[in-house]
């Protein structure tokens, strides 16, 4: 009897195990729509082509790109929260989308960790602090001494009241003591042309676009935000380690899915997206966007959600910044 139970129990085991491994299995078995919160051409937008055209030859099936911009990412990652949990959506979420909003507003359309299956870390893109060549600061020291003698008068841009770019300058205003003016900006076109002619004291700006205008002398390039070095920027130091220790900021990128999505989908598009983030040929492709990959599990995506939740709701109540 013992001999029966002991051979039962463990069909059953084998049996829950061989399902949890085939619950994908026929999927997938028609094209998967992956929404990317911000717009076409977009470096987001830019990132998401490349790593879709990449998972789609790993599943075999194509992925459609949506492309659901508006408030801040808002209206794309709502879209992705509402839409059926059975694997033919997935969707881009972001430091702005998961992380900022919700440290702002508490009225948010969806909840960034409930309504959503966490499927993989994509990578994190820091910014580069750029200046007006004509400022007479050449590292972060001097731009610190230089803003403390002229309290309120040195400003800088970003693209737009509440974006990242914005939380994060203030984090480092506020961990270096200084006082600078901030210039909203409706593009980064825009802010970069006013930095060009010196009308705007400087920014934390995308890497890959501020490329050309670094290499070219238009701007001086101080530091980086991200936790390392930036492999396309290898010269220029981290803002940690310009003296600032404990300071980080990146537009980072995961992949989510609806909440209730099946785990074995979850798993299968975790272990692909791994391997596309691992190949070389993404890994060049991803990098020279400004993106420095970071594979791993689903787990990795909630714990950055709510730590940089934590962090900028922080930010933004010290610096009382609010949302337009």
């Amino acid at each position: 009897m013992i001999r029966f139970l002991t051979l039962a129990v463990a069909f059953v085991v084998m049996a829950g195990t061989a399902a949890a491994q085939t619950n994908d299995a026929g999927w997938p078995d028609r094209p998967i729509r992956l929404v990317v919160p911000f717009p076409a051409g977009s470096s987001t937008d830019i990132i998401a082509r490349i790593i879709a055209q990449k998972l789609g030859s790993r599943l075999g099936q194509q992925i459609v790109i949506e492309n659901r911009a508006g408030a801040s990412g808002n209206i794309g990652a709502d879209t992705v929260a509402k839409a059926a949990p059975d694997g033919t959506t997935i969707g881009i979420g972001t430091a702005s989308t998961h992380a900022v909003a919700a440290s702002l507003s508490a009225n948010m359309p969806y909840d960034p960790i409930k309504d959503f299956a966490p499927v993989a870390m994509l990578g994190g893109q820091p910014y580069v602090l750029v200046l007006y060549p004509g400022l007479p600061a050449h590292n972060l020291a001097e731009l610190v001494a230089l803003a403390k003698a002229r309290p309120g008068t040195l400003n800088y841009g970003s693209a737009g009241v509440a974006s990242l770019a914005h939380l994060a300058t203030a984090l480092l205003a506020s961990m270096t003591g200084i006082n600078i003016t901030h210039v909203p900006y409706k593009s980064s076109a825009q802010s970069m042309t006013d930095m060009i002619t010196g009308r705007l004291d400087m920014q934390l700006a995308t890497i890959a676009p501020s490329l050309p205008n670094i290499r070219a002398g238009q701007l001086r390039a101080l530091v980086t935000s991200g936790a390392r070095r930036a492999s396309v920027l290898p010269e220029v130091p981290t803002v940690a380690e310009a003296g600032i220790a404990g300071y980080e900021a990146s537009l980072w990128m995961s992949l989510v899915a609806p909440a209730a999505t099946p785990p074995a989908i979850i798993a299968r598009l975790n272990r692909e997206v791994n391997a596309v983030l691992d190949s070389a040929e993404s890994k060049e492709a991803l990098v020279a966007q400004g993106l420095e990959t970071e594979p791993g599990p689903p787990e990795a995506v909630t714990e950055r959600i709510r730590s940089d939740t934590a962090k900028w709701r922080g930010v933004v109540a010290k610096a009382g910044i609010k949302a337009e």
